[in-house]
């Protein structure tokens, strides 16, 4: 007996799954290898001709039109030149100087602020929670700011560069969500045990947000890293600058880094630009690979839970 046409249309439409859960087909795959080469090449187009060019002569950036991706003849006196003078190495200490020390202090005090705010016992975290939220639309402004850290006797020392930005509200929110996205059972069958809120958040909550934590601490080791802002405001001896006012300086203002001896030939000013973007891009390229494990599954947990 055939069944009527609604019945085979309901069945067929039952049957029928969503067009995500469908294997991609042939030309789909295609396509999105395709995409993701491309994506590929435009992000490593540029840092393989920064390089390229750092190791380059006059001659062969002058026929490349000033970019060269293979360099004919390799030659390091662009490197020679630019750590020769001390400023980009005293500017290179800083920089790591501050981002250590900045990104632990920052680390430390957001982990214990998103700890306390996302604990409901604690009074007041709701009031203190909208208050950082707030830093997020409103800016006190340049003048404000200044005349603060002026005022606390923070102007033209390293301080400077980290107390004003020790606290990303972003960075506070997912943190808070991620911990409050912990069981409320294993917090509190620890503190039946005797522990104390210090031993439960070292004990239990910090080995179980490692992947929050790592996505955090590369935020702020970025974020360190890279600002200049900061230091253009509140530094004015120019033997403190981190690395990216040297980069401000030099690439951008066109300053020089070493007066060549007599006799000696300089590098092309080209080379020696590109030389310090490297210097500037491979610490972070280097300590990217060993958290970028962590930051799919922190970013994704800390902002959907809670």
């Amino acid at each position: 007996m055939a069944l009527p046409a609604e019945t085979m249309s309901a069945r067929r439409s039952g049957n029928a799954r969503p067009a995500w859960v469908e294997s991609p087909s042939r030309v789909g795959r295609a396509a999105k290898a395709l995409l993701l080469v491309l994506i590929t090449l435009a992000v490593i187009y540029p840092i393989v001709g920064v390089v390229g060019t750092s190791l380059s002569d006059q001659a062969t950036i002058s026929v490349n039109g000033g970019l060269v991706l293979i360099p004919t003849h390799p030659q390091l006196d662009a490197y020679r030149e630019i750590f020769a003078g001390g400023v980009v190495s005293r500017a290179l200490l800083v920089s790591l100087g501050i981002t250590l020390c900045g990104t632990a202090a920052s680390v430390l005090v957001t982990v214990g602020m998103a700890y306390g705010l996302s604990r409901p016992e604690v009074t007041g975290s709701r009031v203190i929670l909208m208050v950082a939220l707030l830093t997020m639309l409103f800016n006190p402004g340049i003048i404000a700011n200044f005349l603060t850290v002026k005022s606390l006797g923070l102007y033209n020392s390293f301080a400077a560069l980290v107390l004003p930005s020790l606290v990303s509200a972003f960075n506070l929110v997912v943190l808070r969500s991620f911990f409050m996205g912990l069981p409320g059972e294993l917090l509190d069958s620890a503190r039946v045990d005797g522990a104390g809120d210090f031993r439960i958040l070292v004990r239990v909550v910090l080995p179980l947000s490692k992947a929050a934590i790592a996505v955090i601490t590369l935020f702020y080791a970025v974020s360190y890293w890279n600002a200049f802002f900061n230091a253009l405001l509140y530094l004015q001896d120019s033997a403190k600058n981190p690395l990216p006012m040297v980069l401000r300086s030099f690439v951008i203002g066109g300053q020089s880094l070493h007066e060549a001896a007599a006799g000696e030939i300089p590098a092309p000013q080209q080379a020696v630009q590109m030389a310090v973007l490297v210097v500037a891009l491979v610490p972070i390229l280097c300590v990217y690979p060993f958290l970028q494990r962590y930051f799919t599954k922190g970013v994704l947990t800390g902002a959907v839970k809670g």
